[in-house]
């Protein structure tokens, strides 16, 4: 395998380039933030093929990474020529969030159009964004009147300098698997791995993919992805020296659909994203809701983030029945959450007419039930019901009225198909549908949410991730339960909600958990999900001191702030997060050794507060504390809590 930077002469080039010219030229294009920090440099190799090299403070951090695209019928990644730069645009952009770790949001940008031709005439416009602590970019192609586009491959790719390593969770075999329904994005993430290791299953990496080059960390994702295209992951290319952006598996359908990106006349495709930095600002980006598309226009009024109690995860599928589920309901009042889920098979073991007993009762509680559905048609055998009713249109639209006049909060849908492009459809069209009857979504058996919910303000939660029910299933998997909680907060959950369904105080049925007590209470905090589920049931909850169950009461999932504080991936973290005048510090250690963290709290402005660490008990010790600075020492697989 060869590193390097494999194009040196470029850099010659890009003084010659005035930006901003309209007229056609051939060399090299030179971009940068407006600090200076993030500079790529573009241009076209002896193939005609665009490719750009990124720098962070003056270091190398991709090198030769190419750009274009595949037609059925047109190569769009080769015998290119330079056409024309736009001036540069400057994008200034503030949103909203209902969930997640910070509610404010402004996104700055300086963006960079370049358009190359073919000899035919065809172009390719890529639009490049460069922002304090991004670089972005995606590609523009119009046609003529009623001409259809589709894309058969992406030439898309990363390179990156000698010794660099990456943190990526393999991609799934398509039909594998409890009863066919991979790929969902949960497998546990290799660490610390060169760029060019093999998949362990020969499909890929996943994103958000997260890589260490010299002192810089990136953060390799997507945005944006629209109802005309396909999800996409990583592959090593050993002759692009690089890992190639790449479709799905064919099996990755709706049944009848396409598989690969489509459009009419025109089609532009998500945005390929790196956040770019220290630590601190991969874990504090909001890169990819930054580039998500804008929210619908769609009643809000509904859209409410909160915990919820949920059966299943530790009682399965015998205690789906009423009894149980009137227990959850008095269980989340308890706790003033707003919510619980009742999952699979409710409609045969309870029906609809108790369950409209449930709700009403639950209603006379302040709590919303969410329901549960199976998604899948026949891609998959999975045998729990409600199944096949959101398959069409009039069919979903249908349920949908049905559980809006029964006064249902939202559903947990289960199950999708993969990433082909008619699946990528069937998550937008649920998501349509549900707005207007007022229901809130969490898909479960699912693609990576990719800043949706910033276009969907109702989708409150994904999965996307080896959860607390795959804990519960194995005892290998509970062993990797530290270090993989300890990863997540710098790869999956960086941009998007994450339905973990965290925190088992007591104990798990046949499991011997390997975190102490105090791990656990910190996960509620430090993963972000609009609809937190939490694992825990009413017993365990009852063996907690009242200053713990004071905490999960008033735990937010819409935050103001986020600090990253320290921490390693897969290692250790420590981080802070603030609604409204309260700071919630908290870290975990994801190794089976002591450690003691020397923690300075200077930026809460020296408030007292309480504080929840490892004392070699199942129930964590409790302090006041009013120090600034505070040395704590954490068990093996332990953990802290501190709320200020």
């Amino acid at each position: 395998m060869k590193f390097g930077i494999r194009h040196i002469t470029t850099i010659f080039f890009m003084a010659s380039l005035i930006l901003g010219c309209e007229k056609p030229f051939t060399k090299g294009v030179s971009m940068s933030n407006v600090a200076g920090t993030i500079r790529a440099e573009l241009n076209l190799d002896g193939n005609g093929q665009p490719y750009y090299l990124l720098y962070h403070q003056n270091e190398l951090v991709l090198d030769t990474s190419y750009l274009g695209l595949k037609l059925e019928g047109m190569d769009l990644s080769k015998n290119l020529k330079f056409s024309e730069v736009k001036p540069v645009q400057k994008i200034s952009d503030s949103y909203q969030l209902f969930h997640g770790k910070q509610k404010d949001i402004i996104y700055n940008a300086d963006r960079y159009s370049v358009i190359f031709n073919t000899e035919t005439g065809q172009t390719l416009e890529c639009q490049f964004d460069l922002s304090e602590n991004g670089f972005a970019y995606r590609y523009l192609i119009s046609g003529d009147e009623n001409q259809s586009i589709a894309i058969s491959e992406e030439a898309s790719s990363y390179g990156f300098p000698e010794k660099t390593k990456a943190w990526m969770q393999p991609m799934s075999k398509a039909k594998t698997g409890w009863s066919e329904t991979n790929p969902s994005y949960e497998e546990h993430y290799l660490m610390e791995i060169p760029v060019n290791t093999s998949p362990p299953i020969g499909e890929g990496y996943v994103y958000p993919a997260l890589f260490n080059t010299n002192d810089t960390w990136l953060l390799v994702s997507e945005s944006d992805l629209h109802e005309n295209y396909a999800g996409t992951r990583l592959k090593y290319d050993e002759n692009l020296e690089g890992l190639q952006v790449t479709f799905p598996q064919k099996e990755e359908i709706f049944p009848g659909g396409g598989l690969l990106p489509k459009g009419q006349t025109s089609i532009r495709t998500p945005w390929r994203t790196v956040a770019v930095g220290g630590l601190n600002d991969i874990v504090e980006s909001t890169l990819g809701t930054d580039l998500a598309a804008p929210a619908i226009d769609m009643d809000t009024s509904f859209v409410q983030g909160g915990l919820a109690t949920w059966s299943w995860v530790l009682l399965k599928d015998d205690r789906i029945d009423y009894e149980t589920s009137h227990q959850f309901i008095d269980y989340a009042a308890s706790m003033n959450w707003p919510y619980t889920l009742i999952d699979v098979n409710w409609d045969q073991k309870i029906g609809f007419e108790r369950m409209q007993e449930l709700i009403d009762y639950a209603a006379s509680k302040n709590v919303k039930v969410i329901l549960w559905y199976n998604s899948s048609g026949d891609w998959n055998s999975t045998p729990y019901t409600p199944k096949s009713k959101l398959l069409t249109k009039e069919g979903r639209r249908a349920e949908f009225e049905r559980l809006q006049k029964m006064g249902v909060g939202g559903l947990k849908i289960d199950f999708f198909g993969g990433d082909g492009q008619s699946m990528i459809a069937y998550y937008h069209d649920i998501l349509k549908d549900a707005a207007e009857f007022g229901l809130l979504i969490n898909f479960h058996g699912a693609t990576l949410p990719r800043g949706w919910q910033r276009t969907y303000p109702h989708l409150m939660t994904m999965e996307s991730i080896k959860g607390q029910e795959f804990i519960t299933f194995e005892q290998p998997i509970a062993d990797l339960q530290p270090s993989h909680s300890a990863v997540i907060p710098f790869t999956r959950n960086v941009y998007d909600p994450m339905d973990f369904t965290p925190m088992v105080l007591d104990s798990i049925p046949n499991i011997n958990r390997r975190t102490t007590t105090t791990f656990e209470l910190a996960l509620p905090i430090l993963f972000t999900s609009g609809i937190q589920h939490i694992a825990e049931i009413p017993e365990g909850i009852e063996k907690m001191p009242d200053s713990i169950i004071e905490l999960l009461q008033g735990i937010p999932t819409q935050w103001d702030e986020v600090k990253f504080l320290d921490g390693y991936p897969g290692k250790e973290i420590i981080l802070a997060r603030r609604k409204g005048n309260d700071w919630y510090i908290v870290g975990i250690n994801g190794e089976a050794q002591e450690k003691i963290w020397d923690l300075d709290l200077s930026f809460t402005a020296n408030k007292s507060g309480i504080l929840f660490y490892d004392n070699g008990t199942k129930v964590p010790g409790i302090e006041n504390i009013e120090n600034t600075i505070k040395d704590i020492k954490v068990d093996p697989n332990g953990g802290f809590v501190i709320k200020i």
